[in-house]
């Protein structure tokens, strides 16, 4: 047996042979091992790209030939698709709170389906256990898992699932697409709109798109909007659209 560098022939001192090193493979054999997964968190506020860039990296994986399971809820599109406003767009498996993410992949390997990858859009959305549920897939059975959703509510509350995330992921980006506010700061705080008037109370959960809808000449009773720390603490969502002091973004 020749001594590897800074390694004696006959092992470490007080370590016995076959103990504490034995768990680690020759580096010939690493090659015959799968390769370890990762849980990766995307995260930013409404209308920084999270979905955009979801639909990206599953092709960018699919185009190297890996096998991926799109996964979504609470769209707003209300169908089982991702939908992206620069027109982007992709069908999805729909899931629900009291959906089994483990049960979801097994059904696939019993069709003769392999899965390399998961795309889970909306992940702000899911449950405590069904983060946990994605960390087994990552563990146990070497499935990528890209996640992609807010960290926080109308309220300024993290979300269950974007909380688990946080405390679970091997690895967390904060999306680096600004988003403004009305007055040109960067924007971080997902404000909700009824008729007009801010609001921080009510059920976390309420889909709405961020562009105002205007319905019969009247604006719909709830939207979202994206301000900065200062105007969501005033409840100041800024000039009203077409008011000749605020610039067109055009």
């Amino acid at each position: 047996m020749t001594a590897s560098a800074g390694v004696p022939a006959g092992g470490l001192a007080g370590v016995p042979a076959g103990g504490a090193l034995a768990a680690v493979p020759a580096a010939g054999n690493r090659r015959s091992l799968p390769m370890p997964a990762n849980l990766k968190f995307f995260y930013g506020p409404m209308d920084c790209g999270k979905s955009t860039l979801a639909l990206q990296i599953d092709h960018n994986h699919a185009r190297q030939g890996r096998c991926g399971l799109v996964l979504t809820q609470g769209d707003r599109s209300a169908a089982p698709r991702i939908t992206t406003r620069v027109g982007m767009s992709r069908t999805a498996v729909q899931l629900n709170e009291g959906t089994d993410l483990r049960q979801v992949l097994r059904n696939e390997w019993a069709a003769g389906r392999r899965v390399d990858y998961l795309i889970v859009d909306e992940a702000q959305f899911l449950t405590a256990e069904q983060v946990e549920q994605l960390v087994g897939l990552v563990d146990g059975s070497h499935v990528d898992v890209y996640a992609f959703g807010l960290a926080t509510d109308f309220r300024s509350r993290l979300f269950p699932g974007s909380q688990r995330l946080f405390e679970l992921a091997d690895t967390i980006t904060a999306l680096q697409v600004e988003v403004l506010c009305w007055c040109g700061r960067s924007g971080a705080f997902n404000g909700r709109v009824t008729d007009g008037a801010l609001v921080t109370q009510g059920e976390q959960v309420l889909i709405a798109d961020t562009a105002a809808d205007i319905q019969g000449g009247r604006q719909a009773e709830t939207r979202y909007q994206v301000l900065c720390r200062r105007h969501y603490r005033d409840r100041d969502l800024g000039p009203a659209p077409g008011d000749p002091d605020q610039l067109a973004l055009t």
